[in-house]
């Protein structure tokens, strides 16, 4: 499976055009298999992904794009989340206590939104994304290498917010994922690989 796991709805992201119809349709087109929302500091579209889910058939997972005080972390399997900014360890430590898992989204990027030194610090991080859809080469390779020197599971995501992003990067699932909890399953336990989109299909990005 193929799987976009950090994507930005309008309702609750507010730098987002994107509704959901607008991004299962893009999603579609690409082939993805289900798609994630993970708004800024939100997982207010937990309800109406549900809906969606059952009335449509197809799957929206929603996890957070939680903004730490040292950067930004995707977090899934959750019920409950900070309504104010806290370290990355104690969002970290919150996330593992419920038993959900936490991804450190663009570590690098040139924003200084990615937790970069800070991942030889915080404790009990799950996975690093990898490929993202705004972040550049020299970012990635650094993601790269962190995920080799941490031996950490690698994702990849588009990171939407409009149209033209949608599934340019995605992250490939060798057994089926028919819930949350099988998403955390899957990469927590490194059964996941990031993915591009290139000549109307996906493949495995290796490194």
């Amino acid at each position: 499976m193929f799987i976009d796991m950090h994507m930005h709805e309008k309702t609750f992201s507010s730098d987002s055009f994107l509704s959901l119809d607008e991004i299962v349709r893009e999603a579609k087109k690409k082939g993805l298999d289900a798609v994630c929302i993970t708004d800024h500091d939100s997982m207010g579209l937990r309800d109406v992904a549900a809906a969606y889910t059952e009335r449509t058939g197809y799957p929206v997972f929603v996890g957070i794009e939680f903004y730490s005080l040292q950067g930004d972390i995707l977090a899934f399997g959750i019920d409950r989340y900070p309504k104010e900014r806290i370290s990355a360890q104690d969002f970290i430590d919150m996330v593992n206590e419920q038993g959900g898992i936490t991804i450190s989204a663009h570590p690098f990027r040139n924003n200084r939104r990615g937790l970069e030194g800070h991942l030889d610090i915080v404790k009990g991080i799950t996975a690093i994304e990898v490929l993202n859809g705004s972040t550049l080469p020299d970012a990635t390779k650094l993601a790269e290498d962190y995920s080799k020197k941490l031996c950490l599971p690698a994702t990849g995501s588009s990171d939407c917010h409009v149209t033209e992003k949608v599934g340019v990067y995605a992250t490939y699932f060798p057994d089926e994922i028919h819930s949350i909890r099988d998403l955390v399953e899957a990469v927590r336990s490194g059964r996941c690989k990031p993915a591009y989109y290139k000549d109307g299909t996906y493949k495995i990005y290796e490194f």
